[in-house]
């Protein structure tokens, strides 16, 4: 009986009590925790507790089942979305930053009750040094810090960063404006450091003048750094921006062939229409809308019959679009020996292309057929005896199964919008197959 009343009054001990009492139980009853446990004082900042639970008059810790949440590291993932150059920050040119710095700066009073002339000066000097330093250096940290690393954006807007600005150029002028925002800084502080320390009210106003205009000058002969960050800026924005989830036709050809006055025709865009070579000078976007579904359409500058180490930055934003961007491609032959291309030297680039992005959806058309007659063109610098079967099929029909339209007179738009929207459909089906296949292997990871 006297175990049970030891038991019985064990149970209406609460389980805390126990850890800061010594109690003495009968040897008949055997209560004893497989671990014995003190007391501990302990300082943190974070408090860890334990549950317990009795098992057979024991204590037993509890596993916790909950994970601690998984923190991905945002330097690890690569940023692959478009539409980095829409988010740049606004530049002020650096007129506007210099003469609001002076005047805010010049407005900042000294500090409230000070009543030696001499400290009160090197006081207002000091913050008046400060204030324009920092007024300065904001905006171009700001500057440096939102601009996005070259690295981390998509490889067609590094493309375009690239062959629009050249090669570094980007990262000169970024490494400019933080050369200038350091020096800003360290001038700042010397100056107001100096000021601080005059002995008189003079020294102290000259300091201040001294220090004002050396910042000034700095400010003035190498502020031209952010004036070039507000033209890059200004170029980048006004870059079209592509949604990598929406279908997307890619007019590609020699340069002449019609391409502009396709675009033109099937959809928004309205790019310029010239006779002469490489009139498109950019990448240039329309949509198009075919039952209530919305597409993109992109020109293209013209390629012509050369390596790639010797083309231009024109042909090579042509070759960063098919290279980065989920394209269909509508390529445009004109064999009517208007574009200034000889059908044999289309046919040479046409079959690289072809031969270098075979997986794009495709689509041939040749332009201008209002134009051609029944015999097939031949350029004075070509031998046609010299060339073979596939070369004088390709003359007279384009490429197997070419649509052949006209834009003067209309013939065969009709079925080649039809055959564009049933392009842009299957590239539809592609795209949505590609973000499937990406989240299942999401999902596995």
């Amino acid at each position: 009986m006297n175990g049970s009343r030891g038991l019985l009054q064990l149970w209406q001990i609460p389980p805390s009590s126990l850890l800061f009492r010594r109690c003495t139980f009968p040897r008949a009853v055997n209560l004893v925790p497989s671990k014995v446990m003190h007391p501990t004082l302990c300082f943190c900042q974070q408090l860890q507790t334990t549950a317990y639970e009795i098992v057979n008059g024991s204590y037993v810790p509890v596993k916790d089942t909950k994970q601690a949440p998984i923190v991905k590291d945002k330097e690890a993932m690569p940023a692959e979305a478009v539409g980095a150059f829409q988010k740049l920050p606004m530049v002020m040119p650096s007129v506007d930053i210099l003469y609001s710095a002076l005047r805010k700066a010049k407005r900042v009073p000294p500090t409230k009750g000070i009543a030696n002339v001499a400290k009160r000066e090197r006081n207002r000097g000091a913050k008046q040094l400060d204030a324009l330093m920092k007024e300065l250096a904001v905006p171009l940290r700001t500057y440096k810090e939102n601009f996005p690393n070259r690295k981390g954006l998509h490889p067609y807007e590094r493309s375009l960063v690239e062959l629009t600005l050249g090669d570094g150029n980007y990262e000169e002028v970024l490494g400019k404006v933080d050369a200038l925002r350091k020096k800003v800084v360290s001038v700042g502080k010397e100056h107001a450091s100096l000021c601080a320390k005059s002995l008189t009210k003079r020294e102290a106003e000259e300091r201040l003048i001294e220090g004002m205009k050396k910042i000034e000058e700095i400010f003035n002969r190498e502020g031209k750094a952010v004036d070039e960050l507000l033209n890059i800026a200004k170029t980048l924005r006004a870059m079209p921006v592509v949604d990598l989830e929406t279908p997307t036709l890619c007019l590609v050809g020699a340069p002449n062939v019609g391409k502009s006055s396709l675009v033109r025709l099937l959809s928004t865009g309205k790019p310029e229409v010239c006779n002469y070579p490489f009139t498109t000078r950019g990448i240039l976007m329309g949509h198009i809308t075919l039952s209530y579904q919305n597409f993109q359409v992109t020109d293209t500058p013209g390629l012509l019959r050369r390596h790639d180490e010797d083309r231009n930055n024109l042909e090579k934003l042509t070759l960063a679009v098919l290279s980065h961007l989920p394209t269909a491609v509508l390529y445009v032959h004109d064999l009517s020996g208007e574009c200034g291309t000889s059908p044999s030297d289309q046919f040479i680039i046409y079959k690289e292309i072809k031969e270098r992005f075979g997986d794009h959806l495709w689509l041939d058309v040749v332009s201008k057929c209002d134009l051609l007659s029944d015999s097939p063109v031949v350029f004075i610098t070509e031998d046609s005896n010299a060339d073979g079967f596939e070369l004088a099929k390709y003359r007279r029909m384009g490429p197997d199964g070419a649509l052949r339209v006209s834009v003067k007179t209309e013939a065969g738009i009709a079925e080649l919008k039809s055959r564009v929207h049933e392009l842009l459909t299957s590239q539809s089906a592609k795209i949505k197959g590609w973000k499937s296949n990406e989240e299942n292997l999401e999902a596995l990871r």
